[in-house]
């Protein structure tokens, strides 16, 4: 129980941070397709540094997970065509819906309830994938 606690504590914190730095503005997302401000590229490439650098400790120091299991990351299978399709795909709904998935929930808390939209297509899509993933070029 305290460690989900702990969990909701972490997602509040988050949401905050995204909150203040306007990571979850459209307006800074705008900026950005539009190559017109640098600030969502700081943020994207800070949190893109403290990730490798997390996830290289991690393998390093065989970091274990919280009920003391090893953490395993497999590796990627490497294919050009399915990473630049998926981030085209991923790339065009972020940019009409104004928010990836992180922003979508930040958005919600703090009142913008037409995301709940974006929220409900976001779903439906990963449900939708969920059930073409068989057939669909990998």
């Amino acid at each position: 129980m305290m460690k989900q606690i702990l969990f909701i504590l972490i997602g509040f914190i988050f949401g905050i941070i995204m909150y203040k730095s306007e990571a979850a503005s459209w307006f800074r997302i705008y900026e950005m397709f539009q190559f017109q401000s640098f600030h969502m590229y700081g943020i994207i490439g800070t949190a893109l540094a403290f990730g490798v650098l997390f996830v290289q400790m991690i393998k390093r120091y065989k970091i274990k997970s919280f009920d003391g299991k090893p953490i395993v990351i497999l590796p990627k299978e490497k294919s050009f065509s399915r990473y630049m399709i998926g981030g085209i795909i991923f790339g065009l709904g972020w940019a009409l819906a104004g928010a990836c998935p992180g922003p979508i929930f930040v958005l919600i808390g703090a009142g913008y309830l037409p995301i709940l939209i974006v929220l409900f297509a976001a779903v439906f899509g990963t449900f939708l994938y969920g059930l073409l993933k068989d057939k669909l070029p990998h």
